[in-house]
C-alpha cells in the first residue's frame, strides 16, 4: 500500500509539471485545483483551461502513455499505434508544408520526462467585473491586452472619458495605461472599480456617491479563529475583495482559502470577488469566525433565507494547498522543488565583498516582494552595529538582523506579508537599522557564523545553529551594551504581522529604558566636560592676561630705563657743554681795573639771582655763553630787560654790551622758550 501510495503521489507530480509547461500556469494552487476538477486528467484539465480550434485531444493521460513525440494533432493510426506503445513518426517536411496550421499557435507542451504532445494554445482569457455607481460592467479581454483597452472600452459603455476615469482595485496598486495584464499575474475573475473624483455627481446619483464613500471608508473585522481560540482585528478599505480577506486570513492562520469554513458573512456576500463595499457586511465593524473543514463532505450551500451564511471558501485563485494531499513537497510547493520554477538565489555564494552581496539580496528581495520592504543596510555587519551602537545616545538604534533561508516554506509568506507590510516596514525604518543576510548556502552560513562569534560571541552564534531550516528565517533584535552587544529577541518565520509588531514594541520599550539612561549618562559627562572645558579655558585666559601684563609691565619697565638713560645722557651733555662753556668764558674783570665794566644781575625762573661783570666791550655771545653755563642754555630761555621789555637773545650775538645799552649795570630775567 505504501509502494502504491508513493507511485501515486510520483504520477501526481509528473502531471502537475506537465500541466504546468502546457498551460503555461506559473501558480501551483490554480494549477491543481484546475487538475483536481478534472480528476488528475492531464488532456481533460488542459482541454478545460485551452479550448481546441479542431476539437479536443483524443488521447487519453495514463501512466501507460506513449513515449512518442507528436508534432499536430494525429492521424487515428498514429493514435492507435501511441496507444499501443509505439512511436509515431514525425510528418515530413512536404506534409508539413502542403498543410498549413490553424491560426492558433502551437504550444510545446512535454508529457512525463520523454513523453510530449502539441496543443493548439490560445492566449489566456481574463474575467472583469467593473463597477462604476449604479452600474456594472462585465468584461473579458486576453491577458496581453493593457490596462488603457479596459479604459477604452468603459469609455464607451459609461460614457467617461478616459481623462477622467480612475481604474481602482488592482492588488499591485495604481498602475499605467501602458501596464500589460500579463505582467500583473491576475487571476482569472477580477473586481475592479472606477472612481470619477473630477466629475460631480448630480442628484440622481446620490446612492452612487454614497457607493463611491464605501469604498472609500475602511471596515474593521473581527475576525475569531476558532481552533487556536484568537481574534484578530484587521482594518480593510471596502475597496479590498473578499477573497483579499481570505488569503490574509490564510497568512495568518496557515488555513489555505480552499480550506477555510466561514461564518457570519452576510447572504449578499455570495461572491468572493465582491468588494466588503458591496457585500452588506455592518460598518464600521463586523464579526467573523474562520475554521478548518475537515473534509470536503462537511461543506454545505449557503441558505439565502440566513442572515449570516456558512461559507466554504471557492479554490479559483487560492494560496498554496496542503502539499500533503498531492504527494508533492513543501519546498516544491513554494516554488523550490522543481527546476522549472527555482529562483535565482537571494545572495551569491562566497561573494568577497559583503557590499555587494548585500546590493545582490535586496535586488532580489524587491524583484520577489515589490518595492515596499525595509530600507537593508548596505555594509558589513560591523559597520551595521557601528551605525546602529556607537553614536551619540540619542541617535542610537536597535539591530534587526534579517536572516533568509530559501529552504524554508515559510520564506515566502514571511517575506510577502510580514516584512514587506506597511506598518511592519515603517517600524522598522524609523527605530532599527536592518541588516539582511542568506544562509541558503552553507558557505554563506559559516561566513555569517563567523561574523556573529566576532561582534556578539559565541553564545549568539550557538543560538543559530539551533535552529532548524524550518524554523527560518529569522529576525534577531540586537541592543548594543557598554560592555558587550545583546540579542534580545529571536523571532521566528512562523508569527503573524501583530504578534511580530508587538514583540518589536517591547524590544523598543527595553531599548528606549536603556538609551534614557544613556542619554542621561551622556549628557552628565557632557556636563562635566563642559564644565572642565570652561575652567580649562578660563584658566587659560587667566595665564594668557598675566602673561599679557607682564609683558606690558616689562616692556613698561624697559622704556622707563631707556627714557632714563637718555635723560642721563641728556644731563650728561648738557653737563659736559656747561662745563666747556664755563671753562671757555673770560674771566671775570676787576673792578678796580680802571676799565669800563657792566655789572649785571640775572634773576632766573626759580627766583634766584646770576651777578657778574663785564667789560662793556664783550660780546652779547659771552654773556649768552655765562647764563648757559648756569644751566639755561641759549636754545632753551631767552634774556629779558625790565624796562622797557627788550628780548637780547633776538639781538646780534656779535654785539658788545655797550652796544646793547647794558651798561653801567642792568638787571634782566630768565625766561624759557615756548
Amino acid at each position: 500500500m505504501a509502494s502504491d501510495s508513493a507511485e501515486s503521489n510520483m504520477d501526481r507530480e509528473m502531471i502537475l509539471a506537465d500541466f504546468q509547461a502546457c498551460t503555461g500556469i506559473d501558480n501551483i494552487a490554480e494549477a491543481i485545483t484546475l487538475l483536481e476538477l478534472n480528476n488528475w486528467d492531464l488532456v481533460a484539465a488542459i482541454n478545460g483551461v485551452i479550448p481546441q480550434e479542431n476539437g479536443i485531444l483524443q488521447s487519453k493521460y495514463s501512466s501507460e502513455a506513449s513515449q512518442a513525440t507528436v508534432f499536430g494533432p494525429p492521424s487515428r493510426s498514429e493514435a492507435a499505434d501511441a496507444a499501443a506503445g509505439g512511436a509515431v513518426p514525425p510528418p515530413s517536411s512536404s506534409s508539413s508544408s502542403s498543410s498549413p496550421p490553424s491560426s492558433s499557435a502551437l504550444a510545446y507542451c512535454p508529457v512525463n520526462t520523454s513523453s510530449r504532445h502539441i496543443v493548439e494554445r490560445q492566449p489566456r482569457m481574463l474575467n472583469f467585473k467593473v463597477e462604476y455607481r449604479q452600474r456594472c460592467v462585465e468584461l473579458v479581454l486576453e491577458e496581453g491586452s493593457t490596462v488603457g483597452e479596459i479604459k477604452q472600452i468603459l469609455e464607451s459603455e459609461l460614457g467617461v472619458p478616459v481623462s477622467k476615469m480612475q481604474l481602482k482595485g488592482w492588488k499591485s496598486g495604481d498602475v499605467s495605461d501602458s501596464t500589460v495584464l500579463k505582467s500583473l499575474h491576475l487571476p482569472k475573475n477580477n473586481s475592479l472599480y472606477v472612481l470619477t473624483p473630477d466629475i460631480a455627481p448630480t442628484a440622481s446619483t446620490s446612492k452612487n456617491s454614497a457607493l463611491q464613500e464605501s469604498l472609500n471608508q475602511n471596515f474593521l473585522l473581527i475576525i475569531s479563529h476558532r481552533e487556536a481560540q484568537r481574534d484578530y482585528s484587521l482594518n480593510f478599505p471596502g475597496s479590498r475583495t473578499i477573497q483579499e480577506v481570505k488569503r490574509n486570513i490564510s497568512d495568518l492562520t496557515n488555513i489555505p482559502v480552499r480550506h477555510q469554513q466561514w461564518e457570519g458573512w452576510p447572504a449578499s456576500a455570495s461572491d468572493d470577488s465582491m468588494t466588503l463595499a458591496l457585500s452588506g457586511i455592518s460598518y464600521p465593524c463586523h464579526h467573523l469566525s474562520v475554521c478548518r473543514r475537515s473534509s470536503p463532505a462537511n461543506m454545505q450551500e449557503p441558505t439565502e433565507e440566513s442572515a449570516d451564511v456558512h461559507m466554504i471558501s471557492d479554490s479559483e485563485g487560492d494560496d498554496f494547498e496542503d502539499a500533503s494531499e498531492f504527494g508533492v513537497d513543501d519546498t516544491e510547493m513554494f516554488g523550490m522543488g522543481s527546476s522549472t520554477c527555482r529562483k535565482s538565489p537571494m545572495m551569491p555564494e562566497n561573494s568577497e565583498n559583503e557590499a555587494d552581496a548585500l546590493l545582490h539580496f535586496t535586488a532580489e528581495f524587491s524583484s520577489r516582494y515589490g518595492e515596499t520592504h525595509p530600507m537593508f543596510f548596505i555594509g558589513s555587519l560591523e559597520a551595521a552595529s557601528q551605525e546602529a551602537f556607537y553614536g551619540k545616545a540619542r541617535d542610537r538604534k536597535l539591530l534587526a538582523i534579517y536572516l533568509h533561508n530559501d529552504d524554508s516554506v515559510l520564506s515566502n509568506v514571511f517575506c510577502s506579508q510580514m516584512m514587506c507590510a506597511d506598518s511592519i516596514v515603517s517600524y522598522l525604518s524609523q527605530n532599527f537599522i536592518t541588516w539582511a543576510w542568506d544562509v541558503t548556502k552553507e558557505a554563506n552560513k559559516a561566513r555569517l557564523l563567523t561574523m556573529c562569534t566576532r561582534h556578539f560571541g559565541s553564545v549568539v552564534t550557538q543560538t543559530i545553529r539551533t535552529y532548524n531550516t524550518d524554523q527560518f528565517p529569522l529576525l534577531l533584535i540586537v541592543m548594543g551594551k557598554r560592555t558587550s552587544n545583546e540579542v534580545l529577541n529571536v523571532i521566528q518565520g512562523n508569527t503573524t504581522v501583530d504578534e511580530l509588531m508587538m514583540r518589536l514594541m517591547a524590544a523598543m520599550e527595553i531599548f528606549t529604558a536603556q538609551q534614557q539612561e544613556d542619554i542621561k549618562d551622556e549628557d552628565e559627562r557632557e556636563a562635566r566636560e563642559t564644565v572642565k572645558r570652561e575652567q580649562d579655558e578660563a584658566y587659560r585666559l587667566s595665564l594668557e592676561a598675566d602673561r599679557k601684563k607682564r609683558e606690558a609691565q616689562e616692556r613698561e619697565e624697559a622704556e622707563q630705563v631707556r627714557l632714563e638713560q637718555m635723560r642721563k645722557e641728556q644731563e650728561e651733555e648738557k653737563e659736559a657743554i656747561r662745563l666747556s662753556l664755563e671753562q671757555a668764558l673770560p674771566p671775570e674783570p676787576d673792578e678796580e681795573s680802571g676799565e669800563q665794566i657792566s655789572k649785571l644781575r640775572i634773576r632766573t625762573p626759580s627766583g634766584e639771582f646770576l651777578e657778574r661783570r663785564f667789560l662793556s666791550s664783550c660780546k652779547l655771545q659771552v654773556l649768552f655763553d655765562f647764563v648757559a653755563s648756569k644751566g639755561y642754555p641759549f636754545e632753551e630761555f631767552k634774556l629779558l630787560t625790565t624796562f622797557p621789555r627788550r628780548n637780547i637773545t633776538q639781538l646780534e650775538p656779535g654785539s658788545t654790551l655797550m652796544e646793547a645799552k647794558l651798561f653801567p649795570q642792568e638787571t634782566l630775567f630768565l625766561e624759557a622758550k615756548e
